[in-house]
């Protein structure tokens, strides 16, 4: 079965902006990470389309592992600050860490 690249297009936008709303409405720190997350699957979905659809080119599918490994260390690191941002500020709701701060 051969799904048409359009289709993978328009679910990659669709991931890119529920991804986007995630970043910009949410406060909570981790749904933003997973906000982060969904535009970065965007990205790579898209990738691997515009790949498949050259099949002698695999630089897409390349670039796609490369940015894998870079969300997977993002993501690993983006914890780790909001552990500790938690442990400090005893919240991961990102408005209140901003007002506390001052």
């Amino acid at each position: 079965m051969n799904i048409p690249l359009e289709h993978i297009l328009l679910l990659s936008a669709v991931l890119f902006s529920i991804g986007i709303l995630a970043v910009i409405s949410k406060r909570h720190a981790v749904v933003v990470l997973m906000g982060i997350e969904l535009i970065f699957n965007a990205a790579n979905l898209n990738l691997v389309a515009f790949s498949r659809h050259d099949p002698q080119l695999l630089q897409g599918q390349m670039f796609s592992l490369f940015v894998i490994l870079v969300a997977a260390a993002e993501a690993a690191v983006a914890l780790a600050i909001v552990l500790r941002v938690y442990q400090y500020f005893k919240t991961a709701n990102l408005s209140e860490v901003v007002t506390k701060e001052q």
